[in-house]
């Protein structure tokens, strides 16, 4: 009998450990990080020192939720001394007489490069999701595409204060310090050298990190404008960025990361709640461009799975149902489907009237000589299909899939048509009469350094 129990108590254990293991799998991870209330000396020293001779970044972050939970400048910014990036200059610091916290007591090796890797302490899905996104990748997209860095039609500095500053450079170091030829920058590709790729504070600025701010169209505008494409322009003038501008004020900017809703929280969406912010059964994202189902950046459309600078690891009809779904938070869905075939149709008609035969009409004239393959831009047509495809061509994609109709026509398809005949009309006269095309002999600044950066692409 007593035999009988054991075997019978025995099974009831293992039949218990089981159900907790398989419990326990179906259970979320954890984030793994703490809060601790009180500073250790340096960190104070920090904040009082910082207090005084940079009040307005003082002030950042004494409104930011980090200083609310207890995250100190040395939670960001603190170094292994061992680090390529230790800032030298700042040890200095700690040898001042003039200043109660410039002690060696408060010693401590920091680095003004806050990366990605740092902020996965307390953030790591985010970081996770945000390294598969094509932000995060964006340098070595831009060198496998652009013909502005691939053949040095443009300076150095061009590059730095133009191109890197929303791409991203690659940080070195000089001399001990940070190379200013890669440095200041928040590009959302950067490279860092803890081997890390972009940076948080592209859109939560230092140092309060406002998820309020990385919400509202304007962040996005820092780098979403102008002629190639103008996603703050296009935003404006759709009826999303109507209601946006009339009755933004009234939205609820500052609600918990994961709980932002449509319809309780704000009445229209922002790029960020389209894109990011989770919706109906949609959570939210730090991969930008996982909800997308066409590549409308890219010279031909292509789905995001075949757009082979960066393919994207994903179903695109699985993406567009989410996006889709986002969209059914405020319209019904006959209403969401008839726009994508608005959308589709357009990019269909980009591709095969205007981008596809202009693509054979510039093979064509470089096989048969008419021009020259040995740079890009210095001869009249290069620009021309350049900017078909770069300029108006994305602005009608993007007009069209935004629901901009000034974009979508006489910024896009109304310009593509202008570009794309005159386009045509003098490759077709080279060819019939066996010309060249015109090359400028002094075509400016054409300095910049075509070697790809080795961090991405491995030494040669």
């Amino acid at each position: 009998m007593k035999r009988k129990f054991w075997i019978v108590g025995l099974a009831v254990m293992l039949m218990a450990a089981w159900s907790a293991t398989a419990m326990a799998a179906n259970y979320p991870k954890l984030r793994e990080f703490r809060l601790e209330r009180s500073m250790p000396q340096e960190a104070v020293a920090c904040i009082e020192c910082h207090k005084t001779e940079h009040p307005g970044m003082f002030s950042d972050w004494a409104q930011s939720r980090h200083a609310s939970a207890g995250i100190s400048c040395l939670d960001c910014h603190q170094a292994d001394p061992n680090d390529q990036d230790v800032s030298l200059d700042h040890y200095k610091q700690y040898e001042r007489g003039d200043n109660p916290y410039g002690k060696s007591e408060y010693k401590v090796p920091v680095t003004a490069v806050v990366t990605p890797k740092d902020c996965s302490r307390c953030h790591p899905d985010e970081v996770k999701q945000y390294s598969r996104s094509k932000h995060a990748n964006t340098v070595e997209i831009m060198w496998k595409i652009d013909p502005w860095l691939n053949k040095g039609m443009n300076s150095d500095n061009e590059r730095k204060t133009g191109c890197y500053y929303c791409h991203g450079t690659v940080i070195e170091m000089k001399d001990g310090k940070i190379d200013p030829a890669t440095w200041p920058n928040t590009g959302v590709g950067r490279v860092n050298m803890d081997g890390s790729l972009g940076s948080c504070t592209s859109c939560h600025t230092r140092h309060r990190f406002s998820v309020e701010e990385a919400r509202k169209p304007e962040a996005c505008g820092q780098c979403h404008l102008g002629p190639d494409h103008p996603q703050i322009e296009i935003y404006t003038e759709s009826k999303h960025g109507a209601i946006y501008n009339a009755s933004g004020y009234e939205f609820n900017w500052k609600a918990a990361p994961g709980t932002w809703t449509p319809g309780v929280d704000f009445r229209a969406p922002t790029c960020a709640s389209c894109h990011m912010s989770g919706a109906g059964t949609v959570k939210t994202s730090h991969d930008v461009t996982e909800r997308l189902s066409w590549e409308t950046q890219a010279p031909l459309t292509v789905r995001p799975v075949d757009f082979k600078p960066f393919p994207a690891q994903n179903d695109w009809k699985i993406e567009r149902a989410k996006m889709s779904e986002v969209c059914q938070q405020c319209h019904g869905k006959n209403w969401v489907d008839a726009f994508y075939v608005d959308f589709d149709k357009a990019v269909e008609e980009y591709n095969e009237v205007y981008f596809k035969p202009a693509k054979a009409k510039l093979d064509e004239m470089y096989e048969k000589g008419a021009l020259d393959k040995t740079k890009f831009f210095d001869e009249g047509l290069e620009v021309e299909f350049y900017e078909l495809w770069h300029h108006e061509g994305r602005r009608a994609r993007m007009g069209t899939m935004m629901m901009a109709p000034d974009y979508a026509w006489w910024h896009g398809f109304y310009e593509c048509k202008n570009r794309f005949n005159r386009y045509m009309e003098e490759a077709n006269h080279l060819l019939e009469s066996g010309g060249k095309a015109f090359m400028y002999p002094t075509f400016p600044n054409a300095t910049g350094d075509t070697t790809k950066p080795p961090k991405i692409f491995g030494k040669k």
